[in-house]
């Protein structure tokens, strides 16, 4: 049982904003591991509903091993600067994310432990996670599946090749609660981006942690990413931020966001800027985008939708 006197191996972050229907499942999921050496932090960016009633509720029965914090003010500052808040006060070698409508299976931790144990060269791990629409056995929105690796399994990935994978493939690109790194990787990086909130921050991490470490990659399920419709990927949808496979204004900005980042850090990888290159095509070229768009996104659209089965 860990202490306040002794640091835990593994931190976890968990953000939340109005998550009360939700949060409870997901802090009995980190309760429920069965790798016992963890502190829960629970991030609360400025909820007005009972979820900061719940968070302190846990803090106060596991003294030393959940925390809640906030930010000054009970202020609402969004994804990124919260999970960074996250990162700062955590003690644990290592550090994982769980949003607060998503669970982690019992053995998460300790699977992606050994593996990155197994790997000291690694500052990060991460594997499949299942989309989960049966949660809500009355909505009928969908059957629940793994995603799918798309890369060998418990091999190494050197930078920058996984980033490159991933601009060819966006369906392959983890969750961020599929994701366990070293908290040194980590600071190294900078952790997330505050200049992006809103979509794209955990992909905008994710390609930092990629570019900076070797990856080890994991065959096995350690999540469940909940499926709803107050999700922030499916509002953004209905607002038109962002489309799963359609040119949008969320994923742009990622695109121009790593093109700035790979020139700032002299990341001179032909193979990595071909791929970049294309991706940003249709924003740079409306034009001859519009004329080609039909084909080519009715292709990403079948690649987008089904890349991440299993």
């Amino acid at each position: 049982m860990t202490t306040d006197t002794t640091a835990p191996l593994v931190s976890v972050v968990v953000i939340f904003l109005d998550a009360a229907r939700f949060l409870e499942e997901a802090v009995a999921s980190v309760l429920a591991q069965d790798h016992p050496n963890w502190e829960l932090l629970l991030v609360d960016d400025g909820s007005r509903d009972g979820s900061s009633a719940i968070a302190r509720r846990y803090a106060e029965r596991h003294p030393g091993r959940v925390r809640h914090l906030e930010h000054a003010g009970h202020a609402n500052r969004g994804k990124s600067v919260s999970r960074n808040l996250g990162i700062h006060a955590a003690r644990g070698e290592y550090v994982t994310f769980l949003d607060a409508d998503d669970v982690f299976l019992p053995q998460k931790l300790s699977h992606q432990l050994a593996l990155l144990r197994a790997h000291p060269e690694a500052g990060m791990v991460y594997g499949r996670t299942e989309y989960w629409f049966s949660w809500d056995a009355g909505a009928r929105r969908g059957r629940d599946f793994v995603s799918r690796l798309g890369v060998p399994a418990n091999a190494v990935f050197r930078p920058p090749l996984l980033v490159t994978r991933f601009l060819r493939d966006p369906g392959m690109v983890p969750c961020i609660c599929g994701v366990l790194a070293r908290r040194r990787v980590v600071a190294q990086v900078g952790g997330f981006d505050e200049t992006i909130q809103h979509m794209y921050e955990d992909q905008v991490f994710l390609a930092k942690l990629c570019l900076a470490a070797p990856v080890v990659t994991d065959a096995a399920c350690g999540e469940r990413y909940r499926q709803h419709p107050d999700s922030t990927s499916n509002v953004a949808i209905t607002t038109g931020e962002y489309h799963p496979w359609r040119p949008n204004v969320a994923r742009q900005t990622f695109l121009e966001w790593l093109a700035r980042y790979l020139r700032e850090g002299a990341i001179d990888d032909a193979a990595l800027w071909n791929a970049l290159r294309r991706e940003l095509w249709p924003y740079r070229h409306p034009l001859w985008g519009g004329v080609t768009s039909p084909a080519i996104y009715a292709l990403r659209s079948l690649k987008t939708r089904w890349g991440r089965r299993a």
